[in-house]
């Protein structure tokens, strides 16, 4: 994990803070001052700030936030508009969120005090599904690229003015149901297996249309349901027993895939010896 992010995790700092501190010569890994940005934390390394060292944070808890629109998901933002962080109860200010909505987005948001767990449902490919409306008539190329995907060389429509990601690749949605039809707008229930950045926004974007509305509804499974806009709960005992056997099924992946290349190495070692 790289060092401000670990910073950031585990520490009421944010990555823009921790990349000044980091600037500045006031964190140490190992009892070595660190300014090296692209340092990835390792596991045993030893992290400090000002001489203070950094805990580890290794209980897992998790809760559903229902975010609402207008916020940010951020610690910190310079501009000085709200973030979840704000709405949040004091006990979540340390909690990590599991991916993002942007801004005009809301609905389903999982955070966590694990920034483990948070690392490997953020790379999930969990199921997320959307209530979204559109501006214009679902048409059969829309349709199409639901159905067989979309390759970008510029998905710069529908994504962030200061955005520096300009390509970008759209798997085919998981499902799409459409839920209301006018001669001005389209309402879509819609599942993706990915969580891009302003994913939807930029492959609709590409069409000329604009999402008027966008709701996160579910996430891996676990559904938003009633809980009210800016609320939270925990998990339920079925949720987190669900958690601990996708992280289980994960973990036993990652270990196949290690026992590989640890076979392959070696057959390659073998290979050269006996030339």
């Amino acid at each position: 994990m790289r060092l401000n992010k670990y910073i950031s995790h585990n520490s009421r700092y944010s990555r823009r803070d921790a990349d000044k501190l980091i600037d500045a010569g006031e964190v140490t890994v190992n009892r070595q001052k660190i300014e090296d940005f692209s340092y990835s934390v390792q596991e045993g390394d030893h992290v400090a700030i000002k001489g203070m060292p950094i805990k580890e944070r290794t209980e897992l808890t998790m809760i559903v936030y229902n975010k609402p629109k207008g916020t940010l998901v951020t610690k910190k933002d310079d501009r000085g508009r709200t973030t979840i962080y704000h709405k949040l109860p004091g006990k979540f200010r340390h909690f990590i969120p599991v991916g993002r909505l942007d801004y005009a987005s809301e609905g389903i948001l999982f955070m966590t005090d694990s920034p483990k767990v948070a690392d490997v449902l953020m790379s999930s490919g969990l199921d997320r599904t959307y209530n979204i409306k559109i501006d214009k008539p679902l048409t059969s190329e829309m349709k199409e690229a639901m159905q067989e995907g979309l390759v970008l060389d510029d998905a710069r429509a529908g994504g962030h003015e200061n955005s520096k990601i300009y390509s970008m690749e759209f798997a085919p949605f998981v499902n799409y149901e459409i839920r209301g039809v006018s001669n001005n707008f389209t309402k879509l229930r819609v599942t993706i297996a990915e969580g891009k950045n302003r994913e939807l926004r930029r492959f609709f974007g590409h069409f000329e249309a604009n999402i008027l509305d966008l709701k996160r509804v579910a996430f891996g499974g676990i559904e938003l349901n009633n809980l009210p806009t800016n609320k939270t709960r925990y998990f339920t005992r079925r949720e987190y027993d669900d958690l601990h056997k996708y992280l289980k099924e994960v973990r036993r992946l990652e270990d196949e895939v290690k026992d590989t290349a640890i076979n392959q190495e070696k057959q390659l070692k073998e290979h050269n010896k006996k030339k």
